[in-house]
């Protein structure tokens, strides 16, 4: 565990930087020390804001300027939560600076950039993780559990997912999402990572074989701009016969379920992204019986709903305070965790040939290995 408190420092005010501001403050094991801004008075006013709502031992120092806060002494760690289209910049910039780095999802506007990127986390012997929060849930790991019984799912054949939510007219003209310079992936990038993460973790991080995606609609070029994916579907394809299908929308109301289905049943979870709101997250997996007697024919619901004690805001026990209590212990071991990157560089591959496969009306695209670290890092 880590003895002393872990320093960070946040390059840019987006409105997940509030979440995660009290996702550190929770931690138990990290503070925030700086904001920066291209103006600091932006900087100022998030940091007098969130000070209001879940204060900081000590306020923060505002920063004009997001190289001034990487040249700062007393910032270990820095979260990136600024648009896809600026990130390989910064997480360059807080490497050659010798900070760790916390990088938004998706982590890179595509692979070779995403590559270049963790080479220089690699050279400079800092950690690297991207802000999935639901891999560093506790009810991950009940799941792991459960999905390695075999006498409950037995091998898995289909997962399927989705996650999207109805954007408001607004959105499309007012949120940096919506923006293809900007976040040039649309609901591919904000949501499907999700997705193509969730299928990943329960394959126990095999790369399918082929992969096929689905441009759904997307918005209307604006003043020369490129289209925005507003709705997309994607397909994996594993050896071995298993697949994973995941639909992701700007246009559909809120969703954010996953399942996994096996040759002895399947286990569901309803809110695999942002857990309902409440002191417990749970599961279900499920054993239905067709029985028939006679000329009887019935289905029998077999279900068991599995909870886990955990907060899904607001507290010590979130998955957002855990994620920065395990970044921060991580640093603290003084090793870095290899297999973070990794999840970021096979997640950003399926991602790219996803979208790949789209601009060729669907057609299967390859993936032809897994992409794996050129070169470890020893461990210090």
């Amino acid at each position: 565990m880590a003895t002393h408190k872990l320093r960070w420092g946040i390059l840019g005010t987006a409105d997940i930087a509030r979440k995660n501001w009290l996702g550190i403050l929770n931690s138990g094991n990290s503070i925030v020390v700086a904001v920066a801004s291209r103006n600091a008075g932006r900087a100022g006013q998030f940091i007098q804001f969130c000070q209001s709502h879940a204060p900081m031992p000590a306020v923060p120092q505002a920063f004009g300027c997001y190289e001034e806060l990487l040249a700062s002494k007393s910032v270990d760690a820095v979260y990136i939560p600024l648009p896809t289209g600026l990130r390989k910049e910064w997480v360059l910039s807080a490497a050659a600076a010798g900070k760790h780095v916390v990088c938004e999802k998706p982590c890179a506007t595509n692979l070779r950039d995403l590559e270049e990127m963790l080479e220089a986390c690699r050279r400079r012997k800092v950690q690297f993780l991207d802000g999935v929060m639901f891999m560093h849930s506790r009810r991950l790991q009940q799941m792991r559990v459960a999905l390695d019984d075999p006498q409950a799912i037995g091998s898995i054949r289909r997962i399927t997912s989705a996650f999207t939510f109805a954007a408001p007219p607004e959105f499309f003209t007012q949120n940096i999402r919506a923006d293809a310079a900007m976040e040039p992936h649309g609901c591919l990038g904000d949501l499907g990572w999700y997705c193509i993460r969730f299928s990943l973790w329960a394959m126990r991080w095999q790369m399918p074989e082929h992969v096929a995606g689905r441009i759904l609609a997307q918005s209307e070029p604006n003043k020369g701009s490129a289209p925005v994916l507003t709705e997309f579907s994607g397909e994996l394809l594993f050896k071995g016969g298993a697949s994973a299908g995941f639909y992701c929308s700007f246009l559909t109301q809120n969703q954010e379920w996953a399942q996994v289905s096996g040759a002895n049943g399947y286990l569901r979870v309803e809110d695999f992204v942002v857990p309902f709101d409440g002191r417990q997250i749970a599961f279900e997996m499920n054993n239905h019986q067709f029985v028939k007697s006679g000329c009887e024919f019935k289905m029998e619901a077999h279900v068991l709903r599995s909870t886990v004690a955990e907060h899904s805001q607001a507290r010590p026990d979130t998955q957002e305070a855990n994620l920065f209590r395990s970044f921060a212990d991580q640093i603290s071991s003084g090793r870095l965790n290899n297999d973070w990157p990794e999840w970021a560089l096979k997640t950003q591959a399926i991602m790219d040939a996803c979208l790949a496969s789209a601009r060729c009306n669907g057609q299967l695209v390859p993936i032809l290995g897994a992409p794996v670290s050129r070169r470890r890092v020893s461990r210090s």
